[in-house]
């Protein structure tokens, strides 16, 4: 399985990126988030995905270290928090990070949430980590199309990834094409959809039934076959390791369209459009 997992497609600068990796948003620093990233990393995850805002990365560094896997086999997001948006207070918010991972770099730096007025400033500041070899790749998150080609407007970097939600139920076709025309790699946070609604989903009880695998997987791997890098999120040993068994099958083209049609533009999280923190 590790194999598989460490599969990984190749970003618009030629840095590798697993196709699934473990998401710590709402892991409590500590015991549980280092428990949840050793667990990720003995069942062949090789890519996990914090942020300044989760307040974990010193757990997640520390799980790192302890793994006895080499740093460099290791694929390592974390996220700079719109308070700390800007050119200046960026760079300063980076180091802050890299202190508490205990890290020399990390393997993609993203901007949270587009702050109005703020990313492009702190844009300049990714691209200046980045050409200074600080950090492998750059990217957004929560970032529309409309978002995107304002940034592209000045940015001497184009974005390598946009991690936005998404699940079945916000398919986001639209932003896909986009990202994927300008070779922008699209990651899913939420890709469960938080809850149960999706994975007691009657169309995901039968597809799981059909390739005798969980709802859960069938929804991972229809992130993955739509060329969407997925991330998510567990304490649960057991769900860790079955979140990761999604490559040794294939759904069909019928199948992926059932799941397809599942879309409503519905959110569980806020809409970038419209946040106030």
């Amino acid at each position: 399985m590790t194999q598989q997992l460490a599969s990984g497609v190749t970003l618009a600068n030629g840095v590798n990126m697993p196709w699934l990796g473990l998401g710590v948003w709402k892991v409590t620093e500590g015991g549980e988030v280092e428990r949840a990233v050793r667990t990720a990393i003995e069942a062949g995850y090789r890519s996990i995905d914090t942020a300044a805002a989760y307040g974990n990365e010193e757990g997640v560094g520390k799980a790192v270290r302890e793994s006895g896997v080499p740093r460099g086999e290791l694929f390592v997001t974390t996220k700079v928090w719109n308070a700390d948006q800007g050119y200046d207070s960026a760079l300063a918010a980076y180091e802050s990070s890299l202190q508490k991972l205990g890290m020399d770099y990390v393997d993609l730096y993203l901007i949270h949430w587009p702050v109005k007025g703020k990313y492009k400033e702190t844009w300049k500041a990714l691209e200046k980590l980045y050409k200074d070899g600080r950090v492998r790749a750059i990217g957004v998150s929560n970032f529309h199309e409309h978002h995107l080609d304002d940034l592209l407007q000045d940015a001497e970097i184009k974005p390598m990834v946009n991690q936005v939600e998404y699940h079945p139920r916000l398919s986001q076709r639209s932003l896909l094409n986009y990202c994927r025309d300008r070779g922008i790699q699209l990651e899913a946070w939420s890709p469960l959809m938080q809850g149960k609604e999706l994975l007691d989903h009657e169309l995901m009880k039968e597809l799981a039934a059909k390739h005798r695998k969980t709802p859960a997987q069938i929804i991972l791997r229809w992130d993955v076959q739509n060329g969407v890098v997925t991330i998510p999120k567990s304490v649960t040993p057991e769900r860790i390791r079955e979140n990761a068994d999604i490559f040794d099958f294939e759904l069909s083209a019928d199948d992926m369209r059932r799941i397809d049609e599942l879309n409503e533009n519905r959110r569980v999280g806020p809409d970038p459009d419209n946040f106030n923190f």
